[in-house]
Formats: structure tokens, C-alpha cells, sequence
């Protein structure tokens, strides 16, 4: 059966190059072999076609045989017992056929993967370690990146002689800088070139995370193959990702020859879990470095690394600190200010301190202030509502800020770069930094990129990597991590003292509504006193006019007399619904005691006399009516409102019915008091619990606020009431009551 075709494409052109699948390239460097078998039989099932030069055994052998017939027995013991439990063995140093070879196995995709490489004749360890020693120290002393980086590129063409060093550092966008360089007199200095993000495309980046040191010993090998090209076991490529010995792309190898190199060998720099560049080491000719040189290599950039780590460290603590203690002068200027603007503009410390800019602005209820180099207040207008509120996020950063949004093309010398920071709707921080206006130098144009070979029917890199000089304008000085975790923790210093003082308002505005509801409550009272003593002197007039003269009125002077009484009733009955609403609305405690709700029911029916005035009217009571918990005095007069409407709204029907029961509502024990009467238009189904609105006009007696008390009291005892009505077919009056959360409330 033949084969699967090789996901390795044929055809590399401009559309599929970023996704090369340079991990699966079904291919390994000549300078060792690959084996692959089964882990949990050692079954050999994959080899380099190489073998018999590496190991002096041919590879179709091979495939019919087990890892322990290639080891002596305290060979394969060892190496049975690096590899328990653990992903990747150790290296070992193993004897095959009189060749002294290095075994370094990993474990990928259910296969186990063995890179087989001679292993050659190296210095004195001892003096290895002095090395390493010498230059830790001199690491430790150094008092920049740049000397760090000079000592480093020194040490490693020192220690393995390459003709050329570099320290190769990323920026935000992945392009490259040569920062440092060790090199032959004769070779041109590259020293400060810059190279695309493209040359390191992001699948060999990510790459770099998994496999720290990738060494090329000769540009012009000859690929191996892998036979079968296909794993047996997982009938999908190898992911040679980190084996050494995967072999190189092919438009990576031709990137190399059109930079003359003939050997080439990189060890990543990760700071923090990012990489942040490599060590990169060129040779005109081929040039090889065994296991052990390649792992002192990855050593010295992880010291090198672990360097850089502990400065940035240093300087992001000691501007944490520097930040933190600008923040607290800040906060106690809102403190003593109580002004937003006075205390971050026009103080001692300003919120432009907190981070490195030539200005900056504070946008507040449609006003700005400005601090320092900024565009116009017209500029920031345009600049805040048609790019920065059209943002996703509450933060925004960037460096090239007229390449976004043309028109700040305008004031780039100002605001090249910008920070912004939503505080609320009305309140944005904005820092800005100028241009700096510089001289990249490329190696080779960076705008030249890759392009299809139509000779070797492939992707080929670009061929020229002189120096080529571009001037960049409209670009500010880098925004990092640093400074957006200073804006956001000066967002909520500046949120915390906005909380505090609308606290502060809402405290100041219930201490001025507290003292206005006493002046009403006294108004109430005094008002309901002056009111009663012409009512009492109007019905004494009344009672003196029917007593003395009541006989010498005709029947209009009668009526006229009644009507007058009624009316006074009326406003004796009106003065004391306002002041019981009004004691309602002002008591803070209630008096809360267990009621039995059908015998406060029954009270209520004879106190009002309720079947003397409505003989007509069946009340039906449900027997099960729970117990409950409240002030007596209340839910005396709550039911006192919610039946006589009841009987007073039903008067009128041939056979009216008032009926009280318990049903259950939203999980509560709820009590209704329905009726049969003239019911309440959709209308007026949530304004009748309103203060004064009548329903039924003047049809009915009535004040307007008896319902109004109902839902009072009703709110006090923490629950809720409606209703539930139809025109002229009655209506359902519901509520329950809730004095937990009544309790959680004062809490």
C-alpha cells in the first residue's frame, strides 16, 4: 500500500508561507539520525535513511529491529529508567558499534522519538565552568541591556568561534534589531540593523518556546528522509518540533545563502514566558557543535535571560513604586480638594506625573483640561467621540496614532502617541508623547519580501540585505505594561473618591430630606389642628341650625343642611387619612408581634358594624388563614381599608360576595379580599395606589388615600400588593408580607 501524501506542501507560495508546516517537514539535518518506535514495545517503526553513516547499521535493518538490540543492556537499563514518568530523558552517552553517540529521546504524539548524533572530543568541563563562572559575574556587574548583550555576544564567539555574534532583540510588532555583535574584522558590521517581523515568521517564533536552541551545521546538507515518511502508529507526520535534528525549510536555508552563511546556530532569550530575542551565531562555512556544546549554549542564554528578567524586575518595582507614591499625593489632593480637576491638574502633583509624556488632558462634563504639549481643545473634541469612544475597551494605547486616525497626522509632534482611560460616560485621561522622528537602518528594504521562484517552483526570500535607510515620523516612544497598570489603578482611585462623594451627597441630601419631612410632619399636624377648629365650629353651627331652626326650613333647606354635614364628615375623614399616611411614612420600627389573621378579620367586621351596614353582603372567610407577623395596629387598619372598599364597592350588585382567602404567589403565602362590585378600569389598576386618585369619582365616599395607606403598609411589613380587576365583574386585591426581609434591611 503506498503511503499518505506528505502534508509538507509542494508548492510554498505567498499565499500558504505563514502557515509552512515547518514542525511536520517529514525530513532531519544530516548530522545525526532519527529513530522513532513504539514506547511501550520499543518496536522501531520510522528512520532516518542516514542511519548506517551515523550508527553503521542501514536503516531498512533497522526497522526490523527494538531499541534494546542497538543498546548493551546497562545502556537500554539507563535509558529505561530516564524515561519513566517523565516527557523527555536525559541525555545519554551510549556505545554503538564502536561509535561513541549521544541518545536524546522526547515523547510526541504517541510515538517516542530518539535523536541519535556522534558526540566529539571537548575542552575540559572545569574549564567550562570557570567560564560560566567568569561571565555570571561579569553579567552581574554589568549597568545596562547593552553591556549585558555586548558581554554575551563576546563569551559566545569566544567560546565556540563563530564568525559572527549577534544579540538579536523582538519589538511589539516581532521585527528584529541587531543590539549587540561580536564578529571577524573582515565581515560588515550589521550593528543596529533592523530586520522584518517576516524573517522570523511567528510559526519559527513559537518554535523558539518549545525547542531553546536550533542549530544549522551545514546550509548546504542534503535532507534526510524519514522512512516511512508516515507514522505507523498515528498514520499522521511527525511533529518534529523539538527534535534537533528536524531538518530546515527550504526558503529558510535560501534566506541564508543570500546572507553567505554556511552554518548558523540560535539560542532563545525568554523574559517572563515572551521571546524576547536570540542569541544568533552565523559561520561563512559549516560548523557543527555536539549535544554538550548546544546545551552550554542554551545555559548561558538562560543566565543571560534570567539577567534581563531581574532587571526589568528592578526598574518595573522601582517605577511601581515611584507610580504609587505620585498616586497617594494624588489621592490626598481629592481628599483635601474634594474637586477632580483642582487635585489632578492644578496641583502639586499632577496625574501626568504618574507616567512618562509630554502632556496630557482630562476630559470632564464636556470641559477640558490641559496639561503641557497637547493637540487643540478642538482636536480632542474630534479625537475623543468619533475614534476614542468608538473604542471597545476602556483603555486604549498606541503608538502610531495617525495611522489609525488620519487626521491626527495634524499634531503628531504633539500626539504621535496616545493612552486614554474611560473613567465614566463624562470622564476620560488622556497622556500623550510627541514624535520622535527617526532613522531606521534596515538590512535590506524591508518592503521587499518574498517572492514565488519560478525556476525552483517555490517561495524564494528576499535577496538583498544591504543597508537600507528609512525615516520614520509619527511615532512616539513605546506604551508598555507598566503604564496601562498605572492608568488602571489610577481609575480606581478615581472611582473610589467619586463613589465617596456621591456618598457624601446622597448622605447630605437624606439629612436635608429628613429635616424637611419633620418640618411637613409638624406642617401636617399643625395643619390638620387649624383645619379641625372651624370644622368643630362649622358642625356646632350645623347642629345649632337643626336643633333651633330646623322646622322652619322648607325641603331645600333641609337638603342644603345634610349635604353641608356630609361634607364635614368628609373633611374630618380626609384630615385623618393625611395624618395617618403621614405617621405612616415617618415611623422607622415596627412593633412586631405574632397575629392571629381571622380573629383580627372578625375585629375589624364589628367595630365597623360592617353587617348592620351591609345586610345584602355574604362575606366568605377561608378557615386556614395562616398566623403572621407584624405591627397589630398596621394590619388592623390594612384590612380595615381593603374590606370596607370591598363591601362598599359591592353594595350595589343583586347578591354581593366579599371572599378572604390564602393563595400562594411567587413563592409566599398570599392573601386575598375579593368582591363581585363595579371592578377598576385597566387604567387606574396602579395609579389607585397612588395619594388622592379616585377611581369611581364622587359615586363612592372616600378620601383618595385609603389604598395609598394599604400599599404603606404593605412596603413597612416587606412585601408587596395588587390588584387584579375587571369592569363591573369585581375585583382581587392581593398581598403578602415579608418581615424577613424587613429585618435584613435595617441590618
Amino acid at each position: 500500500m503506498a503511503p499518505n501524501p506528505s502534508p509538507y506542501p509542494n508548492r510554498v507560495d505567498l499565499d500558504n508561507c505563514a502557515k509552512e508546516p515547518i514542525h511536520n517537514i517529514g525530513r532531519t539535518q544530516a548530522y545525526g539520525v532519527l529513530i522513532v518506535c513504539d514506547p511501550h514495545t520499543f518496536q522501531i517503526v520510522q528512520v532516518g535513511e542516514n542511519a548506517e553513516e551515523i550508527i553503521g547499521i542501514d536503516f531498512e535493518e533497522l526497522l526490523q529491529k527494538k531499541i534494546p538490540d542497538l543498546l548493551q543492556e546497562k545502556d537500554f537499563k539507563k535509558f529505561k529508567h530516564a524515561l519513566h514518568g517523565e516527557d523527555t530523558s536525559e541525555a545519554l552517552e551510549v556505545n554503538i558499534n564502536g561509535r561513541r553517540i549521544n541518545v536524546s529521546a522526547h515523547f510526541s504524539e504517541g510515538s517516542l522519538i530518539i535523536d541519535f548524533e556522534p558526540l566529539h572530543d571537548v575542552q575540559d568541563p572545569f574549564v567550562f565552568q570557570r567560564q560560566l563562572a567568569s561571565i555570571l559575574n561579569r553579567f552581574q556587574a554589568a549597568s545596562s541591556v547593552e553591556d549585558l548583550s555586548e558581554i554575551a555576544v563576546s563569551f559566545t564567539k569566544e567560546m565556540y568561534g563563530y564568525d559572527r555574534v549577534m544579540i538579536y532583540r523582538f519589538d511589539e510588532q516581532w521585527n528584529g534589531e541587531v543590539i549587540a555583535e561580536a564578529k571577524e574584522e573582515e565581515l560588515e558590521t550589521w550593528l543596529g540593523l533592523h530586520y522584518p517581523a517576516t524573517d522570523i515568521p511567528e510559526q519559527s517564533r513559537k518554535l523558539f518556546l518549545k525547542h531553546r536552541v536550533r542549530i544549522i551545521s551545514n546550509v548546504s546538507y542534503e535532507p534526510v528522509p524519514i522512512t516511512p515518511e508516515i507514522s505507523p502508529l498515528t498514520n499522521k507526520p511527525l511533529d518534529l518540533s523539538i527534535s534537533a535534528l528536524r531538518a530546515v525549510s527550504p526558503i529558510h536555508i535560501e534566506y541564508l545563502r543570500n546572507m553567505e552563511v554556511g552554518a548558523s546556530l540560535s539560542a532563545a532569550i525568554i523574559v517572563k514566558g515572551k521571546l524576547w530575542g536570540l542569541i544568533a551565531c552565523h559561520h561563512r562555512t559549516a560548523k557543527f557543535l555536539d549535544f554538550y556544546q548546544r546545551e552550554s549554549c542554551r545555559f548561558l542564554a538562560q543566565i543571560f535571560s534570567t539577567e534581563l528578567t531581574l532587571r526589568e524586575t528592578r526598574e518595573t518595582l522601582d517605577r511601581s513604586e515611584l507610580a504609587d507614591n505620585i498616586r497617594r499625593q494624588l489621592i490626598n489632593q481629592m481628599n483635601f480638594h474634594k474637586d477632580l480637576i483642582k487635585a489632578l491638574c492644578h496641583d502639586t502633583v499632577k496625574f501626568t506625573d504618574l507616567i512618562s509624556c509630554g502632556g496630557g488632558a482630562f476630559y470632564i462634563k464636556g470641559t477640558w483640561e490641559l496639561l503641557g504639549q497637547t493637540p487643540t481643545r478642538e482636536q480632542l473634541q474630534s479625537l475623543l467621540f468619533n475614534f476614542i469612544k468608538k473604542q471597545p475597551k476602556s483603555l486604549f494605547m498606541d503608538r502610531n496614532l495617525s495611522a489609525l486616525f488620519p487626521e491626527a497626522k495634524s499634531y503628531k509632534e504633539a500626539a504621535s502617541g496616545v493612552l486614554s482611560l474611560k473613567i465614566a460616560e463624562n470622564k476620560y485621561f488622556f497622556w500623550f508623547r510627541p514624535e520622535e522622528v527617526q532613522v531606521v537602518n534596515w538590512g535590506g528594504n524591508p518592503e521587499e519580501k518574498a517572492f514565488f521562484n519560478e525556476k525552483e517552483q517555490r517561495l524564494s526570500p528576499r535577496k538583498s540585505f544591504e543597508k537600507w535607510s528609512q525615516e520614520l515620523t509619527g511615532v512616539s516612544e513605546p506604551w508598555n505594561v507598566l503604564d496601562r497598570n498605572i492608568a488602571r489603578a489610577l481609575r480606581e482611585n478615581v472611582s473610589h473618591f467619586l463613589l465617596a462623594r456621591q456618598r457624601e451627597e446622597i448622605e447630605a441630601l437624606n439629612e436635608k430630606l429628613t429635616a424637611a419631612n419633620q418640618e411637613l410632619e409638624l406642617f401636617s399636624y399643625g395643619l390638620s389642628h387649624d383645619l379641625r377648629a372651624p370644622i368643630r365650629g362649622m358642625e356646632g353651627f350645623l347642629t345649632i341650625l337643626e336643633e333651633d331652626h330646623g322646622e322652619e326650613l322648607s325641603a331645600d333647606g333641609k337638603q342644603l343642611l345634610r349635604m353641608a354635614r356630609g361634607l364635614t364628615e368628609k373633611m374630618n375623614l380626609l384630615i385623618d387619612n393625611i395624618l395617618e399616611y403621614s405617621r405612616l411614612s415617618h415611623i422607622h420600627g415596627l412593633d412586631f408581634q405574632e397575629i392571629n389573621t381571622t380573629e383580627l378579620i372578625q375585629e375589624v367586621l364589628e367595630l365597623f358594624n360592617i353587617k348592620s351596614s351591609y345586610p345584602n353582603t355574604t362575606i366568605k372567610i377561608n378557615k386556614d388563614l395562616p398566623k403572621v407577623k407584624g405591627d397589630r395596629r398596621m394590619l388592623f387598619q390594612l384590612w380595615a381599608n381593603l374590606l370596607s372598599n370591598a363591601y362598599k364597592y359591592s353594595a350595589e350588585n343583586d347578591a354581593p360576595v366579599v371572599e378572604v382567602g390564602i393563595t400562594d404567589r411567587k413563592g409566599n403565602n398570599v392573601f386575598f379580599i375579593r368582591d363581585n362590585g363595579i371592578g377598576i378600569k385597566p387604567e387606574y389598576k396602579e395609579k389607585i395606589f397612588e395619594t388622592f386618585i379616585r377611581a369611581v369619582g364622587s359615586r363612592f365616599k372616600g378620601s383618595g388615600i385609603g389604598l395609598a395607606i394599604v400599599k404603606k403598609i404593605v412596603e413597612k411589613h416587606g412585601g408587596e400588593v395588587w390588584v387584579e380587576s375587571e369592569p363591573e365583574k369585581g375585583s382581587q386585591f392581593y398581598f403578602y408580607l415579608d418581615p424577613l426581609n424587613v429585618k435584613e434591611r435595617e441590618q
